[in-house]
């Protein structure tokens, strides 16, 4: 989904934003604009958020016309569900005026209105979520609302680039992993892989990387709003047992062999099984010029961690990014901080250190980012170490 236009652009920003020599700019400002969904997901309970936040149009105006952000910043509208924001089509309209560099994200559990909205006001990008088949959606969305995926796939495919996102859960496994990856192949449509991680703003109960079979609180009992379209709820709890595959110490011989046919999924999951292990290390780049901001107007300093470097409400974004407590927080967990493996941060920061590691070697890129290494023995090289994950699959 992103050509070497884009690198390049997030290349220049990021070198901007490491000299401090003048104010920082934005590669990728991610928005939740509410926390109000329509899902009931195990994997993340935003849905039972109470009371339902909002960061309202005139705000999201506002902070679109920080100086850090230029007309070729990545945006990414999200939630909960982002069209259920009551202002939300006033925002994408705009947006397609003033900053059509903008991605869409949604479970497609609306998808007449999706689909309206999306030929309406053209995103660049649209990510919408399935975890594995029919009933693997029940089971880990709470919702029947495997076909609509489908329907907003095959309905909107010829009109923008879709991305259909798949994350690696304890809810799910590697043959639903196929199955996602046959489907988007079957559409001819993206697949973009993830793994499930205990991120704050999304209330996770299970901490996947720690036992990968933890025990889930009790279900939530915080009543969702209405939708007005009860066919999608599944009156019976679908009980099955936690998956252990993001555990499994075969977990790369099990990662199905068809991933390898969308770009940037296969090494971001074999390196996966190095981190949790605890074996690989890098530095955390992505946090120096990438950032969310929450539907409170919280600023946290990355997706994972619940630690805020600002407020909307209180200052503006580009006091907030030009501080100086805030470019000592950043630089102090960019070199000292290995603790996820979300997908917004950890899949730059692979593919800077192997693109640095192609042109640079291993030494010049870790004299400018700091040590770093792929697996257990340091000196290990990215493509040597993909060339032995290649001849694992092909066994």
């Amino acid at each position: 989904m992103y050509g070497l236009k884009d690198y390049v652009s997030r290349a220049k920003k990021f070198a901007n934003n490491k000299s401090n020599i003048g104010p920082r700019k934005l590669a990728t400002l991610m928005i939740y604009a509410t926390d109000l969904c329509d899902s009931r997901c195990k994997h993340c309970n935003i849905w039972a958020k109470r009371p339902v936040k909002y960061l309202s149009f005139e705000k999201i105006k506002e902070i679109m016309k920080s100086k850090a952000i230029s007309k070729d910043t990545a945006i990414g509208l999200e939630g909960g569900e982002f069209l259920l924001h009551p202002e939300a089509l006033q925002i994408m309209e705009w947006f397609t005026k003033n900053h059509p560099n903008f991605d869409l994200l949604s479970n497609c559990l609306k998808p007449d209105n999706l689909i309206e909205a999306v030929k309406k006001f053209p995103p660049k990008r649209l990510y919408i979520s399935l975890d594995g088949d029919v009933e693997t959606y029940k089971h880990m969305r709470g919702k029947d609302g495997y076909d609509r995926v489908i329907k907003v796939i095959q309905s909107l495919k010829d009109v923008v680039p879709i991305s259909t996102m798949f994350t690696l859960s304890p809810y799910n496994n590697f043959d639903d992993m196929r199955h996602v990856a046959e489907v988007c192949k079957r559409e001819g449509v993206d697949m973009r892989v993830g793994v499930y991680n205990d991120m704050s703003f999304f209330d996770t109960d299970d901490k996947a990387h720690e036992t990968g079979i933890a025990t889930k609180t009790a279900e939530k009992q915080v009543p969702n709003y209405v939708d007005g379209d009860t066919a999608l709820e599944v009156k019976e709890e679908i009980h099955r047992p936690l998956s252990t595959d993001l555990k499994d110490e075969h977990f790369k011989d099990k990662i199905p062999a068809i991933i390898k046919e969308f770009k940037e999924n296969y090494d971001f999951l074999v390196l996966y099984d190095e981190w949790r292990k605890g074996d690989l290390k890098m530095s955390c780049n992505s946090i120096i010029d990438s950032l969310s901001i929450l539907p409170n107007g919280d600023v946290p300093l990355c997706q994972n961690l619940d630690v805020k470097i600002g407020n909307l409400f209180e200052r503006s974004l580009d006091e907030i990014i030009n501080d100086k407590e805030t470019q000592k927080t950043q630089k102090h967990y960019q070199h000292n901080c290995n603790g996820c493996w979300v997908n917004f941060h950890r899949k730059y920061d692979v593919v800077l250190h192997r693109m640095f590691e192609k042109y640079f070697g291993k030494g010049i890129t870790g004299k400018m980012f700091g040590n770093y290494q792929w697996e257990a023995d340091k000196k290990t090289t990215y493509k040597e170490y993909m060339k032995r994950a290649d001849e694992i699959v092909l066994k």
